[in-house]
């Protein structure tokens, strides 16, 4: 029946496939928990007897009478219960059709808009899709892919070895004028048919030009800009179009979604695409004031900084200039703070922030107190770097020596003891602040010897960046390489491998084609070519798998994963790099002399990798980045692809949404297909569910199993969130952004303990969030009511903090002493104060149901997070 064809309902004729049908039918077995494959079969048969005798008349059915067909046949084999979940599905997806035109605001859907769920199509049409002036759509959700992937192909083309001399031995061409605007929408990529798959639009033209010019400059472009674009009219290099679909389908087929600002930018008149930027401060008004002109730049553009404000004299310290007083680090942390409330990101939304402070500063505890009572700082993620000297004195309980930035002369001292308790104690009350790991940062950091040790990070803390670096993040989905044959699972890591390769070349591309905010982060960018490619979708992807979050199964696998993803961007950055060129900071590098960025590379006996046939690689070709890997909040564009975030678990399997057309539940999927396969699919259940703060957890009715595997974040303890991130810390070349979730009845000392496990783990940055000690988080789960369901799965992750550290968590006791007592759990204790925050609602929709994840606040209704990366 290949041959045949079907009536859509936009009056389009296309190819019948059965497939879809048998799929339609099988889900509604399962929907009432009778999956009878025999059964399955002889329907499919009295359907495919009643649509070929159709055809048998020359004529051509439509989509509504074969699904009448079906209903039919349904009945005829007495499966009433069945033909009833199968009418009930065709209302439920008519009635998705409806909601999906009016969120687009169209008549006919396109395959994109089916391929995307109703709440991607709200949020992208909410924040993503282009508008204009009168705030109607000039793309649909198929657009904005292609409007991407068609920048993303160019530098492709012009590296082609048509136009690009790697040698860079080339004399430069005379420069030719070119006016974009009167080429745009008429020349693009043509298909086998000779019809154009998309076409350029000025901007697209606009960034092709520059490189062009930026190659030229270089020595690396062998023919003339005339040469070369007559050349792309006379379709020269139509076979490029492959490349374009590699681009765009990883993105329609919801395996890789690059950052936020891509997806907002490329091809548009900002064209700025990356998310992550570090500014410096010294001390001096000029460049202070500078640093906040740069971040006001930048917040327009739609990306986030950090800055380590360490530089800046305490407060108190007399300034000669002016007679006066300095007013200390905190103090100009508020013109940034100003800044951030006034420039809108690219007009989408408020920019985000990493404040940090060395540990040995003076003002060191003003500042970790900062974010307290006032709603201060609500713009701000602030973390202290805990360096080198204050672990010595920590372990030798000997008093830190405070630093004056200026002089270099002891300030004061204080007890290292004490002052990481008050660190613990403001991030138990608050969520602030978090911890920077120098010595975990920098002791792979393959750009030490030449730049020097990093000191800053990105505003969630998965890219430790040097002063006006930048990185563009992208993530691929893990859930997409989980393939279901029957009761089979299995996980497809030759499709993945295949996939990085797309995703890094994808995002190195995007270096070159990018707008930069400013010329110094462009220059400094382009120096180490640093991009950071991720994964999101970790959580569904072991519910699919079967594997319990904190269990010894999964921490092997994210380790593999982790490691995986490592090596494979890493390859293909060397096959770019024989193509290109290797980074420019190469040679001055520590690559040459045979090291990597990754912690696992010197552990060989945790490779699954060959790492030595890698290393020869690069030895011969070099590497085109000098990061490719790390671990971002994925808030949005996990949301775009219906997957949970990062490397997080869910956050609630169940929660009541509320949405202008109405009240819905929003179900795990992974959660939902299992609930009905066991015939315990239920408004009531999901009600349940619900009410019970997304948990399985102390729920009459589930199956142990279940429980077990389908853990949220609450029902996992913290030890088991630092391990997991650790898994991923080892492998990843940058860093990892994850939120250590703790339950409100956990103690202070257990956000101590948290820092002194990741610490020796060799995390780089870790951010706390006890439940309850914000107002935001609206879910109340069964490990913050009562304060006994976490899901205690059998692994080594106690035994080996008790290796590291001699300690476990525990009511009393201080972390500078083994405790005797073997206790698991913290008993319950007070909350802390609340932190009023001018982020109670969401700014963009106004709900309520604020959580934390990946340390960024996160919208649960329409997708907004503060973080700039998602």
């Amino acid at each position: 029946m290949s041959d045949k064809k079907v009536i859509k309902r936009d009056g389009r004729v296309v190819d019948f496939d059965q497939q879809r049908i048998e799929k339609a039918i099988r889900k509604s077995m399962l929907s009432i928990g009778k999956a009878d494959e025999d059964k399955l079969r002889k329907v499919m048969k009295g359907v495919q007897k009643a649509i070929d005798a159709i055809y048998s008349e020359d004529k051509t059915p439509s989509v509504e009478q074969i699904q009448d067909i079906v209903e039919l046949e349904l009945m005829k084999q007495d499966l009433f219960n069945v033909a009833k979940s199968y009418i009930l599905y065709r209302k439920e997806r008519e009635r998705i059709r409806d909601e999906k035109r009016a969120i687009l605001k169209k008549e006919y859907l396109d395959e994109v808009d089916k391929a995307f769920s109703t709440n991607a199509l709200r949020l992208l049409a909410t924040r993503y899709l282009l508008k204009d002036a009168n705030g109607n759509f000039t793309e649909g959700p198929k657009q904005l892919l292609q409007r991407v992937a068609a920048l993303v192909v160019i530098p492709d083309i012009l590296h082609d070895d048509l136009i690009f001399d790697r040698d860079a031995k080339q004399t430069r061409k005379e420069s030719e004028a070119f006016d974009p605007s009167s080429m745009k929408d008429q020349i693009g990529l043509r298909g086998p048919n000779g019809e154009f798959a998309f076409v350029w639009n000025e901007h697209h033209l606009e960034r092709m030009r520059v490189l062009y010019e930026e190659l030229n400059e270089l020595g690396q472009a062998k023919i003339s800009w005339s040469e070369f674009w007559q050349r792309i009219v006379s379709g020269e290099f139509d076979r490029y179009l492959r490349a374009y679909n590699e681009y765009y389908q990883s993105m329609v087929q919801k395996k890789f979604m690059p950052n936020s600002p891509t997806l907002f930018n490329a091809g548009a008149k900002l064209g700025q695409l990356s998310a992550c930027f570090v500014l410096d401060i010294e001390d001096n008004i000029e460049s202070i004031m500078k640093a906040a002109k740069d971040a006001a730049v930048i917040f327009k553009s739609g990306g986030g900084i950090g800055i380590n404000y360490s530089k800046l004299r305490p407060a108190g310290e007399a300034v000669l200039t002016t007679s006066g007083v300095a007013s200390g680090p905190v103090s100009f942390m508020k013109i940034i703070d100003v800044v951030t409330d006034v420039v809108k990101q690219g007009g989408k939304r408020r920019g985000a922030n990493m404040g940090i402070l060395n540990v040995d500063h003076p003002d060191i505890e003003r500042f970790i107190s900062c974010k307290s009572g006032g709603g201060q700082f609500q713009n701000f993620n602030i973390s202290v770097m805990l360096t080198d000297k204050f672990w010595d004195c920590y372990d030798r309980n000997e008093p830190l020596p405070l630093m004056n930035p200026r002089t270099g002369q002891v300030w004061d001292k204080t007890n290292a003891r004490k002052l990481i308790d008050i660190i613990s104690k403001f991030a138990w009350e608050t969520g602030d602040p978090g911890v920077v790991l120098f010595d975990n940062i920098n002791r792979r950091n393959t750009l030490k010897d030449c730049l020097g040790p990093i000191w800053s990070t990105n505003p969630c803390g998965e890219e430790p960046l040097y002063p006006y670096e930048s990185c563009n993040l992208g993530s691929i989905d893990l859930h997409a390489f989980v393939e279901t044959e029957g009761e089979k699972v299995r996980f497809d890591w030759e499709e993945l491998a295949k996939t990085i390769l797309i995703a890094l070349r994808f995002l190195d591309n995007v270096l070159d084609i990018n707008k930069f905010p400013l010329p110094e982060i462009e220059e400094h960018t382009k120096a180490t070519r640093k991009v950071g490619l991720g994964v999101m979708g970790l959580a569904n992807t072991l519910f699919a798998l079967g594997m319990p979050y904190n269990s010894e199964e999964s921490f092997y696998f994210m380790n593999r994963v982790a490691e995986f993803l490592t090596y494979w961007s890493m390859w293909e950055s060397a096959n770019l790099s024989k193509e290109r060129g290797a980074f420019p900071l190469y040679a001055k590098s520590s690559y040459p002399m045979g090291e990597f960025p990754a912690e696992g590379y010197y552990h060989r006996d945790e490779w699954t990798q060959d790492w030595d046939k890698l290393a020869g690689k690069i030895k011969v070709d070099g590497i085109r980045n000098a990061e490719m890997s790390t671990i971002a909040p994925t808030g949005s564009i996990s949301m775009i692809l219906d997957t949970s975030a990062g490397i997080e678990p869910q956050f609630a399997l169940v929660y009541e949404k509320r949405v202008t057309a109405g009240t819905f539940f929003y179900t795990d999927g992974e959660l939902e297909r299992q609930l009905k396969e066991s015939g315990l699919y239920s408004e009531m259940v999901l009600k349940q569910i619900s009410d019970n703060g997304g948990s399985l957890q102390g729920l009459e009715g589930i199956p142990d199993k279940m429980r077990e595997v389908y853990q949220t974040a609450l029902d996992i303890p913290w030890w088991d969130h630092v391990r997991a991130q650790s898994c991923f810390a080892r492998w990843v070349a940058a860093a990892t952004s994850k939120t250590i979730n703790m339950p409100s009845w956990a103690k202070q000392e257990d956000v101590l303990y948290s820092y002194l496990f990741a610490h020796k783990l060799g995390i780089k940055g870790i951010t706390i969030y006890r439940e309850g000690s914000l107002p935001t988080q609206v879910l109340v789960t069964p490990s913050s009511r009562k304060g006994q369901y976490y899901t205690l799965v059998k692994n080594r992750t106690l035994e080996v903090m008790i290796q590291l550290l001699g300690i476990t968590p525990s009511q009393s006791g201080t972390a500078s002493k083994p405790q005797p007592t073997t206790k698991i759990l913290t008993e319950a204790g007070n909350k802390g104060n609340h932190n009023n925050s001018i982020f109670d609602k969401c700014p963009s929709c106004g709900s309520s149901r604020l959580v934390f994840e990946s340390g960024c606040k996160c919208c649960l209704d329409c997708g907004w997070s503060y973080c700039p990366v998602a």
